[in-house]
This record gives structure tokens, C-alpha cells and sequence, in this order.
């Protein structure tokens, strides 16, 4: 591939010429999720129903084309999918197919087994989470006030490594609910333990699309401050509620929707979180001059440009997730819409963001304003997901602290 082609190619707006190694790469990637999608696909297909192949098939579709575009989550895939075969090995040493063992033998092998007491049963893989997690706050932070570029490198291993266990703990949750139960059994999604497990992971990818594709590591500490936010929640809730406990599902949660409903719904809060804290950042750097040499956070236009992308993102997903929550509404209560506070406030969530991106797309809006408008709907949003809980009851009552 000649230099001058890419040149060529660069002065016409089109991206470079893809080398032959890279290309093949990309098939490589393509191959292998589609030849573990296949055999996932043919090893459970009998415990499935056709909304749940359908799901499966969506998810595998899914991985595929972000891995074929974004090439720093292959790894990351390759990692989680290491880490949840050491689980599901180490059980299947133990226990074999079976199911509905019991909470006590359960209790019993992670207790014993090595792999699973200190390294991939669920609650050992969240620990791991949580420490990287917030190991990777302060990383991120030395990095910046020490303008020092390994460190910051480390910082992003760290989010990488604390993603991967996070995953592969969910995944190993949700063996662990059916050799518990097998009428516990269910994906890890449906209470507050779960879905901070898995706001946690998503906000995180979110950001590291966003390091890798925009060179925003600076922005790497902020971000981390939200989650690690989270991390203490969990943690309290862990070990103050027991929350961590695998529960049997309210009959109203047993459904299809809830695989689909839950995960679009955080991509939607991971998102809002991500604009909010990039908007603390660019409250800060205004504070301290603008884009004079002061700081080493990226420039005004950049973290202006990452809000509203952020915020489009996360507006778009929760919509979604909105529609399918009425949806799934319909099928459970034989409504679509029930003016249930939780309801109500995921609709002040989304006028909210709707209003943010009417005035920046339609007025041309931006600046220390938006900043400040991203950091609140934080709040708001932080109230629909998790105050509602605290404070109000309803149909959602399931969700309560």
C-alpha cells in the first residue's frame, strides 16, 4: 500500500486504505464471534425460547459489528470470555449440568475452590471491579496533576482489566442463580445490585470508545469519580443490605423484555453520566483560564462537542428503552403508560435531554450553560434511577432500597 494513496485519500475526506493485515484481522474477529455465537447458539438453543434466540442473535450481530469497527473491545471481549470459562469450568467441575443445587453447596465450592474464592465466582469478580475501578480514579488523576503519559496508560489498563471482571461477574452470576435455583434462574439485570454492576461496565466502555477515539484520556479521572460513586453504593449495599444475596424474580420481571428494556435504559444513564462529568471538567478549565496552558484537560470545543455526543447518545438509547418499557408495561399491567413515578420521572428525564439538544441543535447553545444544564440532569437523573426507589413507591416497587 503506497503512502501516496492514503494522501490521496486523506485530501478527498476518505479514511485510509485498510492494509491487508487489518482487513484480515477483521474477518478473523468476524469469524470467531459468529463460530461462538453458533455454538452458544446450538448448545442452549433447547433451553431458549424464540424471543430469547432472538435476543442472542441480536447481541452476537451486535458484538460483531462494534468489535469490526472498534478494535479496543477485542480484547476486552476475549478477556471476559477467559474469565467466565474459568467460572463456568470451575462449576462444572463441581457440580457438572446440574442445577438447583442449593445456596449452601454453592456457598460451599466457592468457599473451597481457589479459582472461585479469589478470583471469578461473582462476588470475588465484583471485588476485583470495585477495586480497579477506583484504583483507576486516582491513576487518572496522578496522571493528569503529574502530566506523566504512562501513567495515565496505566490508568486505562486498569478501567480495561475492572470492565473485563465486572462482565465476566455478571456472566457468572447468572450461573450461579440457577445452580442455586433453577427457578431463580435469570439474567443478572433485575435489582439495584445488578443494574450498578452493570452502569458501571457500560459508562465505562462508553468512556473508553471515547479515549481511544478521541485522545480524551485527561478526561479519564472525572469519569471514573461517577463511577467510583456507584462502587460505594454497591459496596454499602453489599455489605450493609446483603444485596449481593441472588433472589428469585418479581413475576413481573420474568420476561423477555427485561434483556432488552434494562440494558438500552443504562446505556442511557451511562451516557448522561459521561456528559455530566465532562461538563464538571469543562466548568473547571473555564474557571482556570480557558484554553491557556494552565491545565492539561482537552480544549473547550472538544469537551463541548463530547457533551452533546454524549448526551445524543444517551437520548437516543433512552427513548428506546422508554418505548420498550411501555411495552413491556402493556404485557404486565395491560397498560402502556400508568403515570407510576417511575414512569413519570424517566419522562422529565427525557423532556430534560430532549430540551438540551432542541436549544444546541435549534439555537446553537453551548458553553459554560449546556455545562452546567448536563451537570444537573445528572441529578435528575440520578433521582428517576435511584431516588424514585428511595422515596416513592409504585408499581416499580420492586426497585426499593
Amino acid at each position: 500500500m503506497s503512502a501516496d494513496a492514503n494522501v490521496l485519500n486523506s485530501a478527498s475526506g476518505l479514511p485510509p486504505l485498510e492494509k491487508p493485515a487489518g482487513r484480515l484481522k477483521d474477518i478473523l474477529w468476524l469469524l470467531v464471534v459468529i463460530g461462538a455465537g453458533l455454538g452458544g447458539l446450538f448448545a442452549f438453543n433447547g433451553r431458549m425460547d424464540v424471543y430469547e434466540v432472538s435476543i442472542f442473535v441480536g447481541a452476537v450481530a451486535s458484538l460483531a459489528a462494534v468489535g469490526w469497527f472498534w478494535h479496543g473491545i477485542r480484547g476486552l471481549s476475549i478477556a471476559v470470555a477467559v474469565l467466565a470459562a474459568i467460572a463456568l469450568w470451575r462449576y462444572g467441575v463441581h457440580f457438572g449440568e446440574q442445577l438447583s443445587v442449593g445456596r449452601e453447596a454453592l456457598a460451599a465450592v466457592q468457599e473451597k475452590d481457589f479459582f472461585l474464592k479469589f478470583l471469578v465466582s461473582s462476588q470475588s469478580a465484583i471485588m476485583w471491579m470495585s477495586a480497579l475501578y477506583v484504583g483507576a480514579a486516582f491513576t487518572y488523576f496522578l496522571a493528569l496533576f503529574t502530566r506523566t503519559e504512562y501513567i495515565g496508560k496505566i490508568a486505562s489498563v486498569l478501567v480495561w482489566s475492572a470492565t473485563a471482571f465486572g462482565l465476566a461477574g455478571l456472566f457468572a452470576r447468572w450461573r450461579e442463580s440457577y445452580l442455586i435455583n433453577v427457578d431463580f434462574g435469570h439474567i443478572p439485570v433485575s435489582n439495584l445490585y445488578e443494574v450498578f454492576i452493570l452502569f458501571s461496565v457500560v459508562t465505562a466502555l462508553i468512556y473508553m470508545f471515547y479515549e481511544g477515539r478521541f485522545k480524551t484520556r485527561a478526561l479519564g479521572g472525572f469519569v471514573m469519580l461517577v463511577i467510583s460513586a456507584a462502587i460505594g453504593f454497591l459496596l454499602w449495599y453489599t455489605f450493609d443490605r446483603g444485596a449481593n444475596v441472588i433472589q428469585p424474580l418479581v413475576p413481573a420481571l420474568n420476561s423477555y423484555w427485561m434483556k432488552i428494556h434494562v440494558p438500552a435504559n443504562f446505556v442511557g444513564y451511562g451516557a448522561f453520566a459521561i456528559a455530566a462529568m465532562i461538563g464538571v471538567a469543562y466548568l473547571i478549565k473555564l474557571k482556570l483560564g480557558g484554553d491557556g496552558e494552565r491545565d492539561m484537560l482537552p480544549k473547550l470545543e472538544i469537551m463541548d462537542d463530547l457533551m452533546y455526543k454524549s448526551i445524543a447518545l444517551g437520548f437516543g438509547f433512552f427513548t428506546v428503552a422508554t418505548i420498550l418499557g411501555a411495552m413491556w408495561a402493556a404485557e404486565a399491567w395491560g397498560g402502556y403508560w400508568s403515570w407510576d413515578p417511575k414512569e413519570t420521572w424517566a419522562l422529565i428525564v427525557w423532556l430534560n435531554y430532549a430540551a438540551w439538544l432542541h436549544l444546541r441543535l435549534t439555537k446553537g447553545w453551548r458553553g459554560a450553560p449546556m455545562a452546567w444544564w448536563s451537570v444537573i440532569g445528572l441529578f435528575v437523573t440520578t433521582f428517576a434511577f435511584l431516588g424514585v426507589n428511595m422515596f416513592l413507591s409504585g408499581l416499580h416497587s420492586y426497585g426499593t432500597l
